[in-house]
């Protein structure tokens, strides 16, 4: 009778089915100033696992010691509190305590249906994220935000080839992501860097222990009208643990102790942060396919700059390209007619390249590099950004900036 009388614990019963399989999805313990303590999802899973098999005080005994280890972790408590009445009565729904407002209890459900759904939907360290191509060199890391899933994963880059770090539980906007304007409390969805570091001393106790504010709106948000600032990810006040996933006014909320780990390991004007509504990953072999499309785009429009030929070079561009400083198509073709008019020779390179599939999309590429040109005797560096659009089966750049 128990396990039904715990029917609350998932909609549908293959979460209690599955759980075994689900025990090693992450250690039981982790390590904070130097003591091991329990991991809070795993240990939530572990609790779960109990309940199903009717292993009532083992599960009770796992949820005291949560929510000792976490004191103000709410669902921790809400969980605690239902084992509690558990021994007395049977109840059919996750937080059954009495006169307990409806919409705080609706948000703990919605924090422990995300949290345990990531554990049975948490993609195989050895697929990619599919936005990220390629980074530089000198860029550690990347993040990436899942928001479907309540997720952020962190990957290192090593030698050019990301591997999986680890990953956190997240809140985002209440309205969810897609930001269009100033105070439409939703998540931007693109790729975006790390601006600064602001340590939680400078904060108030609201932003939790530090903020890592990122360059929304970036080119191609402001190039398609979208507005507003202050897009962070930041921590959670002193009296919490965690947020429901929809709790936002657009930033990126994380727990504390994951906003430190994050805190110490990035690095401002070099982490990108992609976000996504749902973050696709996928094999070595198509990641690399990818990435390799991009690669040769930049490096076939390369050679058509050094072929000096204006029309060749413009045969790149797309009929609708528009840059963020109001540059037309037209502009730009008669730039590259007068900087290519009576040159001998012109010589290019491309360095420290970075590759995004626009999250969401398949026919959107933003590629960043340092272009080193010599013509005739003058040398000269800019960090470029281009935006390729595919177009009728062909892909065209649809904005360029200097940065």
């Amino acid at each position: 009778m128990l396990a039904l009388s715990c029917a609350f614990l998932f909609t549908a019963g293959h979460w209690l089915a599955s759980a075994p399989a689900l025990a090693q999805a992450r250690p039981a313990q982790v390590a904070s100033a130097g003591k091991a303590k329990p991991d809070p999802e795993a240990l939530l899973l572990e609790v779960y696992k109990d309940l199903g098999a009717n292993r009532l005080r083992q599960a009770q005994a796992k949820a005291d010691a949560l929510v000792e280890a976490y004191p103000t972790f709410r669902l921790g408590q809400l969980i605690r509190g239902d084992l509690l009445q558990l021994h007395t009565r049977p109840i059919s729904t996750l937080g059954a305590a009495p006169n307990a407002p409806e919409d705080k209890l609706k948000s703990l459900r919605d924090e422990a249906r995300a949290r345990l759904k990531w554990l049975k939907e948490k993609p195989d360290n050895n697929l990619l994220p599919r936005p990220v191509l390629q980074l530089r060199d000198d860029q550690k890391q990347v993040l990436v935000v899942d928001a479907r899933r309540s997720r952020l994963y962190v990957y290192d880059n090593q030698r050019g080839r990301l591997k999986f770090n680890t990953d956190y539980y997240i809140s985002q906007g209440k309205l969810g992501i897609n930001k269009l304007k100033e105070g439409d409390q939703r998540t931007p969805i693109g790729v975006y860097y790390i601006t600064q570091r602001v340590p939680g001393a400078k904060l108030p106790d609201f932003y939790g222990t530090g903020a890592l504010p990122i360059n929304y709106p970036n080119e191609w948000d402001k190039l398609n009208g979208r507005s507003g600032s202050g897009i962070w990810l930041h921590g959670v006040p002193s009296d919490s643990y965690s947020r429901p996933p929809l709790s936002s006014d657009g930033c990126v909320v994380l727990t504390n102790a994951d906003l430190n780990q994050l805190y110490q390991s990035v690095e401002a004007g070099k982490t990108p942060v992609v976000i996504a509504d749902r973050v696709e990953f996928v094999s070595r072999p198509k990641w690399e396919s990818e990435r390799n499309l991009a690669n040769r785009l930049v490096a076939e429009w390369r050679r058509d700059v050094e072929s000096r030929d204006a029309a060749r070079v413009m045969s790149n561009y797309s009929r609708q390209y528009k840059s963020e400083r109001g540059e037309s198509l037209q502009t730009l073709s008669g730039k590259y007619q007068k900087i290519l008019k009576g040159v001998k020779n012109i010589s290019m390179q491309i360095k420290d390249a970075t590759y995004f599939l626009y999250p969401g999309r398949d026919d959107l590429i933003v590629a960043t590099f340092t272009q080193e040109s010599a013509i005739g005797k003058t040398r000269n560096s800019v960090r470029k950004r281009q935006y390729w659009e595919k177009e009728s089966g062909h892909w065209k750049i649809i904005s360029e900036n200097n940065l």
